[in-house]
């Protein structure tokens, strides 16, 4: 996972894709997320979804990275998308069960060794 400072970098350099949002609570900085709105990307899934979300891990299991996520994809369908996607590493002690429980499913797909979930946005 890339630290928030590399993301933001990302985010400098594409302003017209990428979407930063920082997650408060109250004044206490709990997490971060990025999506992603390209209408015509050279990768099909990229069109929209979660690039990055890291939750402070004192904070994880509080509905932060839910609140981010539903954050993400209320832009997407706001934006006009009909699918949104994200890319985890798979194994135990990654988030693949948290993508799951929000109703991403692996599109059989496998990207620079991540599994590809998608999510209809309708």
């Amino acid at each position: 996972m890339a630290p928030v400072a590399v993301s933001l970098a990302e985010a400098y350099a594409s302003p017209d894709i990428a979407w930063p949002r920082l997650v408060y609570d109250a004044d206490e900085l709990v997490g971060f997320v990025m999506g992603a709105f390209d209408p015509d990307p050279p990768v099909e899934f990229f069109r929209c979804g979660i690039w990055r979300l890291n939750i402070a891990a004192g904070h994880q299991g509080k509905g932060y990275g839910r609140f981010a996520v539903e954050a993400v994809l209320a832009e997407g369908r706001h934006r006009g998308f009909d699918r949104a996607a994200v890319l985890w590493i798979p194994g135990a002690t990654g988030p693949e069960g948290f993508y799951l429980r929000m109703g991403f499913q692996p599109t059989g797909e496998v990207f620079e060794g991540e599994v590809v979930g998608t999510l209809p946005l309708h």
